[in-house]
């Protein structure tokens, strides 16, 4: 008998009707790929919740094993950049969308999805940053293209006690920026201000009616919800200012006007982590290891066992997580 190990499969019956169990895969169960992974550690993502709940259509093959990204080491490879042996990390490629994923105890990827583990840093920090923390780097770098820099000003960062806004606020703050965190959790002052923040505002001041153009509060943004609230995040970015935009926590909409670009000069900068290209991928790394507080990790995250994933899926997506989820799979 092959060797088993569990995983979480998604499937949909004749009817759409989800449903999500545990099974025992083979890795002949798995799908094509020329590398195979034995995943030591992986997280929770809002979209990974997205996935397991049903709430939004992200998987688009039946019967998939979810989970967006993965560190692990190298098992078997016809890939020639990789060796048995080699640690490596997973973001993206449709991984937990159309091919499995990470919620197993091994994955058959396409070696060039792949990038190294950085040096000094482990699996399990590795993904205490994740597709999130990475997702959160891209934003930093693409901030600093634009010419935001620490002395234009304030830099706001909304969802700031989630996954991505945890980790653009330590970040942002060890590069020298003045961080505004925008949260809806009263409760998660202190834990903001310990990752960074320098100033920690209410949601509600970013989900009221949307002006053409407000004051004048920042000089960009790391904006994780969508909607109302970066349009009123873009109505108070400050003459030629920057947003990256990232995701849609909030909702898909923008109920904004052109007076923002038009008449401040404001840029959106829109962030793609999933096919991001590879060498966009090893800076954004070779980033995180040198400009992420790896103290902070411990601080913005928490572990949990296989056995959690689908009641951490379930609470992220009702907004009763905090930071980073890190899962580990050994």
């Amino acid at each position: 008998m092959p060797d088993t190990f569990k995983a979480i499969l998604v499937s949909r019956d004749e009817d759409k009707k989800q449903s999500v169990a545990v099974k025992d895969l083979t890795e002949a169960d798995l799908m094509e790929g020329d590398v195979t992974v034995a995943v030591e550690a992986t997280t929770v993502n809002y979209k990974d919740g997205l996935a397991i709940t049903g709430k939004a259509p992200v998987i688009r093959r039946w019967p998939l094993v979810p989970g967006i990204d993965f560190a692990g080491t190298v098992t078997a490879s016809d890939h020639p950049d990789w060796r048995r042996g080699d640690k490596v990390i997973l973001n993206g490629w449709g991984v937990g969308e159309t091919h499995y994923g990470a919620y197993a105890a091994r994955a058959r990827v396409k070696g060039d999805w792949l990038v190294p583990l950085p040096e000094g840093i482990s699996a399990h920090d590795a993904m205490a940053v994740g597709t999130a923390g990475y997702t959160a780097m891209l934003c930093v770098m693409a901030l600093e293209r634009h010419g935001i820099a620490p002395d234009r000003g304030p830099v706001v960062v909304t969802g700031a006690a989630g996954g991505v806004g945890s980790v653009a606020v330590a970040i942002l703050s060890k590069l020298g920026y003045h961080v505004v965190a925008s949260t809806g959790r009263e409760a998660e002052k202190a834990y903001l201000a310990d990752l960074g923040a320098a100033e920690v505002i209410a949601r509600d001041e970013l989900t009221g009616p949307v002006k053409p153009l407000a004051k004048e509060r920042w000089a960009g943004g790391v904006d994780a919800v969508g909607s109302t609230t970066l349009a009123n995040v873009l109505s108070m970015t400050a003459y030629g200012g920057a947003v990256a935009a990232c995701g849609l926590a909030g909702g898909m909409d923008l109920p904004s006007s052109v007076a923002p670009f038009i008449l401040r000069g404001v840029s959106l900068l829109g962030i793609d982590s999933v096919m991001a290209p590879k060498e966009v991928r090893l800076e954004a790394w070779r980033r995180i290891a040198t400009d992420l507080d790896v103290a902070k990790l411990k601080a913005l995250s928490t572990t949990i066992g296989f056995d959690g994933i689908l009641d951490a899926a379930r609470a992220i997506v009702d907004g009763k997580i905090r930071g980073r989820v890190v899962v580990d799979m050994e």
